[in-house]
């Protein structure tokens, strides 16, 4: 009996070592596989604008770790390359589009080959006047993150944006705030006490001003509204302000008619400024000088016009545009549109 008690005492003590080894195996298992998120969920957007000879910069919010990014579409308007860079690890990624809202300022990314990035945290409660918050992002377009803080001056607030070529969307109900916002810092988050997101820095940059604003002002898009159209992005649903996917190319820059004089004018329009050599709307014959009047019989009184029809179209459609030529002669042109950067 004493011999069958030892041979049950030792096979109990195996059995308490294993479990303990097991044990200890799991818990090294789990501590290799927890990795910790790279990056503080904030990024630097650089892009190239080949058809204007420039680059620009800007910033963007990580929304997920396989690398979803919030932006301003003014940030990627008319890029042809994108590329992110997470401040301070060495990760850079090629991005691409996944979709746009030029009337509220706000554009998706989703960058290649992207994993286990850090994501900013959000807070869509309502806001107060006084309320201090801080401004964060790629100031100047230098690449490295800073702070500027401020408080919350106004909410609600409107303002008009342009740029160069005379597109022009009103932007609404707005954050204002007098947090020092620089040029490169739109896209940003701008922060509460607590470090949450309640809005997206939206900053005049080079060739996007605003109209009527003071130089101290700065403007944030609050971040329920600007959620709630990423989804719709991410989702896939186009609508007449949302663009999903590539982007309809005609490869013209357009301007206001602003001359008096020919056929032009009087038909109103939008001056063909320049013309993209070996593009869509070259290969049917539109040269600088010509003026849009209409495009599948809808009349074009300005570039918005312009940009707002063909942000509903997809790449590959055929479209009749009609022109106004430099002696004043009416003609009307097929063009199939190309694809291109965003607008």
């Amino acid at each position: 009996m004493k011999i069958l008690r030892d041979i049950h005492t030792r096979v109990l003590l195996f059995v308490v070592i294993a479990l303990v080894a097991a044990g200890v195996v799991a818990g090294l298992a789990f501590a290799r596989g927890k990795v910790t998120p790279v990056g503080t969920g904030v990024v630097v957007v650089n892009t190239n604008l080949a058809y204007e000879n420039g680059e620009a910069a800007g910033t963007g919010m990580v929304l997920t770790s396989s690398g979803e990014v919030l932006t301003n579409n003014h940030v990627i308007n008319g890029a042809t390359t994108i590329r992110v860079v997470v401040p301070g690890t060495g990760r850079s990624y090629a991005a691409m589009v996944v979709g746009y809202d030029r009337t509220e300022d706000v554009a998706v990314l989703r960058l290649k080959g992207a994993s286990n990035l850090q994501t900013v945290s959000t807070d869509t409660s309502t806001l107060t006047v006084g309320q201090a918050v801080t401004a964060v992002g790629n100031a100047g377009g230098t690449g490295a993150l800073t702070s500027a803080p401020g408080s919350v001056t106004g909410l609600g607030k409107s303002i008009v944006a342009s740029d160069e070529s005379g597109v022009s969307e009103q932007l609404t109900g707005l954050i204002e705030t007098d947090a020092g916002v620089q040029p490169g810092d739109s896209g940003g988050p701008l922060l509460d006490a607590d470090g949450n997101v309640v809005g997206m820095d939206t900053a005049a940059s080079a060739g996007f001003g605003f109209q009527d604003a003071s130089s101290t002002d700065a403007y944030a898009i609050p971040i329920a509204r600007a959620l709630a159209i990423a989804r719709q992005i991410e989702s896939g649903k186009a609508s007449a302000t949302v663009h999903v996917g590539a982007t309809a190319f005609l490869g013209v820059e357009v301007r206001a008619v602003e001359t008096t004089g020919y056929g032009a004018t009087r038909s109103g329009g939008s001056l063909i400024a320049g013309v993209v050599n070996g593009g869509p709307a070259d290969r049917a014959g539109l040269v600088a000088g010509d003026v849009i009047t209409a495009i599948n019989g809808r009349t074009v009184t300005t570039p918005t016009v312009i940009t707002k029809l063909l942000q509903t179209k997809k790449p590959g459609t055929r479209v009749t545009i009609r022109i106004v030529d430099q002696i004043g002669t009416t003609h009307s042109v097929g063009v199939r549109l190309g694809s291109g950067p965003p607008q």
